[in-house]
């Protein structure tokens, strides 16, 4: 269901329009620093049940009952991260009171997006830093109040000379001198534990920042269990292979919480995709692209939004380990047949590059692969090299596997281009990501030649750097993992034994991957460790679709009947 909360946007008008009083009292904001804000305005778009289901949040106003409410409201649409509509609700206090400093704050947190694997636009930037600015010039805040607004200033303070994750730093560490001084405040001990996720140390594989937050937010979660930031929020803390066990309660909670909200359907996904628990992350997936079709067409969107596509990606990615190869490619085919996807951001150009990539190589349809298309043309790719990297990264796997060598050398070089595109940007994360498919590339190119052993040097050298690098959150796991394709690579070289040790590494990171246990059990078997293939296979067996109709599957169902037959025998015997 669709609702809609109209917001009386008249006085937001008056004031940025023809409040001429603004400039007499020293403490208003004056017309025009309020129209540069450019705040959202609009009627709230949500969808769902009947009513503003979004969890529950107090946090403690000096101000009239319906501030509070909206301000919380605010908060609540804040903490799924919907965070145009967070925006569009403080916005209105803005309207009905401009001198109304924690409304502010609220925009400038609207445009942060902490945990986002993109950084703020420079309209963002300037929109939070003006908010800011405006706040602290306000009279009638609280000293707690003002401590809101110092931290959040920390962020935005020199945002065109200072780095992003400086300045993320900056402001974790006012927000934990914030919860220090106000240890009862839950609000600022729940946004101290998202500034941690927010400042961490992707590289850090001891997640030190990610524990601590969690445990904050596990200490304060007995007592809030309707909060919508705490159950979100463990989410991302544990949102890595070795702690999402510790976040499948949340992750089983969360949609129910705030059911109001297309991100708190898909959030779950992400801990289903860690644990391999497929039939849980599509239905997650099914119920985030609904309610992201029902928010499009509410906000009057002339397309599709850009959440559908991303539950799209999570839920081709559920379909392909289940052998559900039907229901992948209509997703596939849908996705392709859209004319407009808004906004044309960095979720979107992965979605875009991934799916087909996914699909494909997931199914090791290599020519296809190495013939797949940049779509759609007219997307605006230049500012997006690694989602575009995704694309070459398939045609190389694609082109070496079906002998062509050439077209892959020509795609290894699109990939070095967009790795220096991505070094001069700066984003080491992402340039580190495609130095990991270069190395891949390479490896496979190697192999092609006829070059074994330095195709296996190469090949291992990338399944280290994927094995240091976690993935980002805008996908749900890589197009293919490199310590899959280095357990392939042995499958290639009869080594099957330092095969089965890499599908094994590689299913302990990411659980119930169609290809990792098939590939298991056929190493398996080929050594003739029976008990050892009919596990992977049984398991196999277990996680798919019964109407599977991949040929792996039948080849394991085969080898399992004869197995039986085999102990039938023997017993007798």
């Amino acid at each position: 269901m669709k609702i809609r909360i109209a917001l009386d946007l008249s006085a937001v008008f008056y004031c940025l329009w023809t409040f001429s009083s603004c400039n007499e009292v020293q403490t208003k904001p004056s017309i025009d620093t309020i129209k540069a804000i450019n705040l959202k305005k609009g009627e709230v778009v949500v969808c769902g049940p009947a009513g503003q289901q979004f969890g529950t949040v107090g946090f403690e106003l000096n101000a009239s009952d319906e501030i509070k409410k909206d301000f919380n409201l605010g908060l609540s649409l804040l903490h799924s991260f919907e965070y145009d509509e967070s925006e569009k609700v403080f916005a209105k206090i803005i309207g009905y009171d401009p001198e109304f400093a924690l409304a502010y704050w609220g925009v400038a947190m609207s445009n942060y997006h902490p945990v986002w694997p993109t950084l703020p636009t420079m309209e963002e930037l300037e929109k939070g830093s003006k908010s800011i600015q405006i706040a602290k010039g306000l009279g009638g805040k609280s000293k707690r109040e003002s401590a809101y607004i110092d931290a959040m200033e920390t962020f935005y303070k020199d945002w065109e000379k200072v780095d992003h994750r400086t300045r993320a730093i900056n402001y974790e560490k006012s927000m934990e001198k914030l919860h220090q001084e106000y240890p009862n405040d839950k609000e600022a001990a729940i946004f101290y534990a998202l500034a941690l996720n927010g400042s961490a140390d992707l590289s850090d594989k001891s997640y030190s920042q990610q524990k601590k937050a969690g445990e904050i937010l596990n200490a304060l979660y007995p007592g809030e269990p309707s909060h919508p930031g705490i159950i979100h929020y463990i989410i991302h803390s544990y949102d890595y292979p070795e702690l999402a066990e510790l976040a499948l309660p949340a992750a089983r909670k969360y949609a129910s919480i705030a059911p109001s909200s297309a991100h708190a359907q898909h959030m779950p996904s992400h801990i289903f995709t860690r644990l391999g628990l497929w039939d849980e992350c599509i239905k997650s997936n099914l119920a985030s692209v609904e309610a992201a079709k029902c928010y499009a067409e509410g906000a009057g969107i002339k397309g599709h939004w850009d959440e559908e596509w991303h539950g799209i990606d999570y839920l081709i990615y559920a379909y392909l380990q289940k052998g559900q190869n039907d229901l992948a490619r209509k997703q596939m085919d849908y996705s392709k047949s859209a004319e407009r996807v808004y906004p044309e951001n960095f979720k979107v150009a992965y979605a875009y590059a991934a799916i087909p990539a996914r699909y494909f190589l997931e199914n090791k349809l290599w020519k296809h692969a190495s013939r797949l298309e940049i779509y759609p043309t007219e997307f605006p790719w230049q500012k997006f090299p690694w989602q575009k990297a995704i694309i070459h990264f398939a045609r190389i796997l694609g082109a070496a596997n079906t002998g062509n060598i050439g077209l892959a050398e020509k795609e290894l070089k699109e990939l070095e281009m967009l790795h220096k595109t991505l070094l001069d940007q700066k984003d080491a994360y992402k340039a580190n990501q495609v130095a990991i498919q270069i190395k891949t590339g390479e490896a496979w190119i190697q192999f092609a030649k006829g070059n074994k052993e330095e195709a296996v040097k190469l090949m291992q050298a990338a399944a280290e750097m994927e094995d240091k690098t976690d993935k980002s959150p805008v996908t749900p796991g890589e197009v293919l993992p490199a310590r899959e394709l280095l357990a392939d690579l042995f499958m290639r070289l009869n080594q099957y034994d330092k095969a089965i040790e890499a599908y094994e590494a590689d299913l302990k990171t990411r659980p119930y991957r169609f290809n990792a246990l098939y590939g298991a059990g056929l190493a398996a078997e080929k050594t003739n460790n029976t008990q050892m293939a009919k596990a992977y296979y049984s398991k196999l067996m277990e996680i798919v679709d019964k109407n599977c109709d991949r040929v792996e599957l039948r080849n394991a169902q085969y080898f399992l009947v004869k197995a039986r037959l085999q102990q039938a025998i023997g017993n007798e015997q």
